[in-house]
């Protein structure tokens, strides 16, 4: 159980775990079986891997503030929204990180080189379709002018107000108020999630983590759930990419706890592994690491078989319990629809 306590402590720090990937508790095929098990037709492709512009989409968009607390914002080129504004943003490349896509459309839409600083949200449609909210600094170039207008964007300004302008869509609103709050809490030195940047692992499947925490009603003491089909390692499931993460997250909670789910709540991300994989095959999977504390104490909490829980030390226990706080992990929205680009 060694290396669980010292994976657990490197999602707390932002990084991705170092588990096989054939660590898989509940994969598109075992889901299959339990739809079939209920009188349910399967609609999990067993066989599916993510690839980009085929079977999965990645969305990268940037929040990037000054010292006035401006927006950089963007103005489209596009026809269907030529004119109206929105903050940089598009769809990751085929073999590219999320990082350098942060980077490659901050430049081409407002002329400015940026490094991202931190994830700030994770939003998802069904299971195949992601955007990445991203912070970042500006690290040079000059902003883009009306005169530089290109097909990428018309041009790009520092805005402190987005009511000043005409918006492509109103959903940035949420995220540039979020982001805002964000960078207050880091500015008044309060509790906030660690910088969370997407650790460069190549993954062949969109598979979910869950750090699922529970107390023992006798002592107080903090445990987490552990796997221990083949070796020990925290709960993981593959993602279905026609389901939402909400449902998938709630049928692989039944597959752990049974038919009388015990109430519970998802905080949001610790971390994100991701990065393009070429060889044996194209994939371009991702593992998103998720917080859940289990509301009702340990001994009330009924398990199936395989799974136990796992008493991690005082110090990881105070890291987690102070994880479940407002800022302390990365916020995961699970939204009705996608936009084509952004």
């Amino acid at each position: 159980m060694e290396n669980i306590e010292k994976n657990v402590v490197l999602l707390l720090n932002g990084k991705d775990a170092e588990e096989p990937q054939d660590f898989c508790d509940f994969t598109l095929e075992d889901q299959n079986e339990a739809a079939i098990s209920k009188g349910l037709a399967p609609s999990a492709p067993p066989d599916f891997v993510p690839i980009l512009k085929q079977s999965v989409c990645y969305v990268v968009m940037a929040v990037i503030i000054n010292e006035k607390n401006e927006i950089l914002m963007m103005q489209e080129a596009k026809s269907s929204c030529a004119g109206q504004w929105y903050l940089p943003a598009g769809r990751v490349e085929p073999n590219e990180s999320i990082m350098d896509a942060f980077k490659r459309e901050v430049l081409e839409e407002t002329g400015l080189t940026a490094e991202p600083s931190t994830l700030l949200m994770v939003e998802s449609a069904a299971g195949s379709w992601y955007r990445f909210v991203l912070a970042g600094n500006v690290t040079g170039g000059s902003i883009k002018l009306p005169s530089q207008a290109d097909s990428e964007s018309l041009q790009a300004k520092w805005v402190h107000n987005l009511s000043d302008l005409s918006l492509r869509a109103g959903d940035i609103l949420s995220i540039v108020e979020h982001a805002r709050s964000f960078k207050s809490q880091l500015e008044s030195q309060q509790a906030f999630h660690p910088s969370l940047l997407p650790t460069p692992r190549s993954y062949s499947k969109l598979f979910l983590r869950l750090i699922i925490c529970a107390r023992r009603k006798t002592n107080n003491r903090v445990h987490i759930l552990v796997s221990e089909k083949t070796a020990a390692h925290l709960p993981i499931c593959e993602i279905h990419p026609g389901r939402s993460l909400h449902a998938i997250l709630k049928k692989f909670m039944t597959e752990m706890f049974g038919a009388d789910l015990p109430s519970h709540r998802p905080h949001g991300v610790l971390a994100l592994g991701h990065n393009y994989q070429s060889r044996p095959k194209i994939s371009d999977g991702l593992c998103l690491s998720l917080l859940v504390s289990v509301r009702l104490p340990l001994e009330e909490v009924g398990l199936i078989d395989k799974y136990s829980w796992f008493q991690v030390n005082l110090e990881v226990a105070g890291i987690l319990l102070s994880r479940m706080g407002k800022f302390r992990t990365v916020p995961l929205n699970v939204v009705r629809t996608s936009e084509s680009d952004a």
